[in-house]
């Protein structure tokens, strides 16, 4: 097999002393039993996406090991001291479940006490919110998460978050990659100063419960919460840490924890993906909750970001909630309960993503705040809270199943959420309603929203080369129509425009530049195509509505919605 010449390069700078004998003999063996897989680990550099760093541990440039992690925070403790001149500087680092997190984590604890940052480093495995929380908790100047959210087990990852707690955004993110990228291996310094790594758990566990609890609870009756059955899976993940100790703390006695996915385990042996997104990550949960008649079930990805909901249909059967159906109910009510409180002047805003649902404006309109509407990732709403400090944000997320509640935590946060629907539920139960009937009534209210996602995955070299060709067709041959519909408008985040197909006329997208399109039809459907910044996929985001009288007329609706969505998947291929 023929092996370009740069990754050659990459591979013989690996084979010098700088690297450890290990790491060499692992190379020199590749070299002989597996060229494909040593082309894989070397033929690019990791790179920052939507939410941070990932890839699969060994060996390489393109790998997550001490080396590329090191690297990272070589550049990262150095870009520090270049932006607080004379601070003394302090970072926070978490990890979750996942095979080498404890030692990767400990790497990258050691190479920023080298550099002379004091360290505050979690002791066992918590939540990534937490994280966002204790950086701002304990002043700090950045922080760093151990994870690979919901990838698949051979992967880990490292999130990247900044004094706000939110994760780094331009110019920030593009002024760390380049230090880092010009930095020599052998430029790292591993030798920790044990003196300035501290290890913390209880005291900011308590912090962070406490202000989950004062953020999601909203006068919800004692006898409310304890009426409240709750099913709840870890999925063998970090939520475990938090999520029981807060709902006890908020009042919600009636908990029950699927036994066997409580124990934390990178293997995530019970289920195909970790992911509460994919019905079948809940599988478990459900089960236990029709054993026990549970009004509600959570479930929660590896590192506790995001959130699976179900909840009991009007026939009394457990019924899954999408991302977008989740978020707009939590919405919803946060703005119910701020304008009860008389607290919205106008001076308020809600926060979205390009590829959620667009009731979500629908939503803000009515209440009288704005929504603003920022790419894929929670750093994007982070960074609207920073950048507009007159408004205070009440509440926002995206359609892969993330919320936050507030601006304590500045990264979508399971934790936080699950105290929400709670309060949600519980209220709901107590006044004969239920959170579906309430989500029912908000589609007679605002519009019948229905969203649908296809994610097509295409691994490695080839399949990287595929997507960036399944983008490059798609803004070379424009299509006008789809489904008999016009298209009125096309947005290319890629290229800064909006171009309204009626009029000929282009405007400026003031929003950072990112490999997306979204056609918009004349009958208000949404279509997006978005490579995704984290996994090997490319994913097609679909929004249909309809107006409704009353909620009798949701069954015919949904099946108006839903034949739309499959002629338009049709149309376009994609099947």
């Amino acid at each position: 097999m023929h092996i370009e010449k740069n990754i050659l390069d990459k591979v013989n700078e690996w084979l010098t002393p700088t690297f450890d004998q290990k790491t060499q003999d692992e190379i020199t063996e590749m070299m002989t039993s597996s060229p494909k897989n040593l082309e894989e680990s070397f033929y690019k550099n990791l790179e920052f996406g939507t939410g941070g760093m990932r890839g699969i541990m060994g060996v390489g440039t393109n790998r997550i090991n001490k080396y590329t992690l090191g690297k990272n925070t070589q550049g990262l403790s150095d870009y520090l001291k270049r932006s607080f001149l004379g601070e003394q500087l302090k970072v926070a680092i978490a990890y979750d479940c996942r095979h080498n997190s404890d030692t990767l984590a400990k790497v990258v604890a050691d190479v920023f006490s080298a550099n002379g940052i004091q360290v505050y480093l979690f002791s066992e495995m918590r939540p990534t919110p937490e994280l966002s929380f204790a950086v701002r908790h304990l002043n700090c100047h950045a922080g760093i998460v151990l994870t690979a959210s919901h990838n698949p087990p051979e992967y880990n990852g490292y999130k990247v978050y900044w004094q706000d707690g939110g994760q780094i955004v331009p110019p920030n993110d593009a002024e760390i990659v380049q230090v880092i990228e010009n930095l020599k291996y052998s430029e790292i310094k591993f030798d920790a100063n044990e003196n300035l790594i501290e290890y913390i758990d209880v005291a900011v566990d308590e912090a962070f419960a406490k202000s989950t609890v004062d953020n999601a609870s909203f006068n919800t009756s004692a006898q409310a919460r304890q009426n409240l059955k709750i099913a709840y899976t870890s999925l063998h993940g970090t939520s475990i840490k938090m999520v029981p100790k807060v709902l006890e703390k908020a009042g919600y006695t009636d908990v029950n924890i699927v036994p066997e996915q409580a124990e934390p385990n990178g293997n995530f042996p019970t289920v195909i993906s970790p992911n509460p997104e994919e019905p079948e990550a809940l599988t478990m949960a459900l089960a236990l909750a029709d054993k026990i008649n549970a009004d509600i079930v959570f479930g929660t990805d590896p590192d506790s970001d995001r959130l699976g909901v179900a909840v009991r249909n009007n026939k009394g059967e457990m019924q899954l909630l999408n991302g977008n159906q989740t978020m707009v109910v939590m919405t919803h009510y946060l703005l119910d309960q701020w304008k009860k409180s008389g607290k919205i002047d106008g001076k308020q805003f809600i926060g979205s993503t390009i590829v959620s649902t667009p009731m979500m404006l629908e939503l803000a309109s009515a209440y009288g705040v704005e929504c603003k509407v920022g790419l894929t990732g929670f750093k994007w709403i982070a960074k609207f809270i920073r950048d507009f400090s007159d408004l205070k944000f009440i509440g926002g997320g995206e359609e892969s199943f993330g919320y936050m509640v507030g601006d304590a935590v500045r990264d979508k946060d399971a934790v936080g959420a699950i105290l929400l629907m709670c309060e949600i539920a519980a209220q709901a139960k107590e006044k004969g309603s239920s959170v579906y009937k309430e989500l029912e009534q908000m589609y007679v209210d605002f519009g019948f929203y229905k969203e649908h996602l296809i994610s097509i995955t295409k691994k490695g070299i080839e399949g990287a080369n595929q997507i960036k060709q399944m983008m490059v067709d798609m803004r070379e041959k424009p299509v006008s129509e789809i489904n008999g519909q016009r298209v009125i408008m096309v947005e290319d985040y890629q290229n800064s425009t909006a171009k309204n197909l009626l009029t000929n006329e282009t405007e400026t997208l003031f929003i950072p530049k990112s490999d997306v399109l979204i056609y918009y039809l004349e009958d208000g459907s949404k279509i997006c195509a978005r490579p995704s910044g984290t996994e090997p996929k490319i994913k097609f985001y679909f929004s249909v509505n309809t107006a409704i009288e009353n909620v009798a007329e949701i069954p015919a609706a949904e099946a108006f919605l839903d034949t739309k969505i499959a002629n338009i998947i049709s149309e376009m291929q994609l099947n």
